[in-house]
């Protein structure tokens, strides 16, 4: 039987209304993902917290010490769990989470977080080319509308358009509800 571990990706205070980058169905997100986490801990399925910080100050939000940094409350982290900190798009580039991951015996993850388009699709793709079974939690993951070539593109359907991808070659995605109504 497989070990499944939960990776909880960059809920940070920085995508709340109140942050510098707020996220469309953040709180809603973050409200689904404690949900599962608080699942895990009942369950004894290891959580793993990733929070995302530009060292070098080159970008406006995510600076190191900022409030915007901070793990949301709803889903902060308990003694125990631990706090993978990134400095790239990808939670696996230049941190010690796969080496996290196998210490404790996780071979199949649960991804919840944000931004869908960015920081989740990294996460996904990076643990499916690893080998890991993923499933990702749609309601449980944010992101924001995005413009290109004059053309924006509502935060709806760049998410649906990221879950999509994600079911045709990388993971198994399904709501919080029937994630929840598969664990004993």
């Amino acid at each position: 039987m497989k070990k499944r571990g939960v990776i909880v990706i960059d809920l940070q205070n920085e995508y709340l209304p109140s942050g510098k980058l707020p996220l469309w169905g953040i709180e809603s997100a973050a409200a689904n993902a404690a949900k599962v986490i608080d699942n895990a801990r009942t369950n004894g399925i290891p959580v793993f917290h990733i929070r995302h910080e530009f060292a070098n100050g080159e970008m406006p939000v995510f600076v190191p010490g900022s409030d915007g940094v901070e793990i949301q409350p709803a889903v902060a982290p308990v003694e125990g769990e631990p706090v993978v900190v990134k400095n790239h798009v990808n939670s696996f580039r230049e941190t010690d989470l796969k080496q996290q991951l196998e210490a404790r015996g996780v071979d199949e993850v649960v991804i919840v977080g944000a931004m869908s388009h960015m920081c989740v699709d990294a996460g996904v793709r990076a643990a499916a080319d690893m080998g890991y079974p993923v499933t990702v939690l749609h309601d449980a993951c944010a992101t924001l509308d995005l413009t290109f070539g004059g053309v924006t593109v509502p935060a709806a359907h760049v998410h649906a358009a990221m879950m999509a991808a994600f079911e045709f070659g990388y993971a198994t995605v399904k709501s919080t509800r029937e994630y929840l109504s598969d664990e004993p």
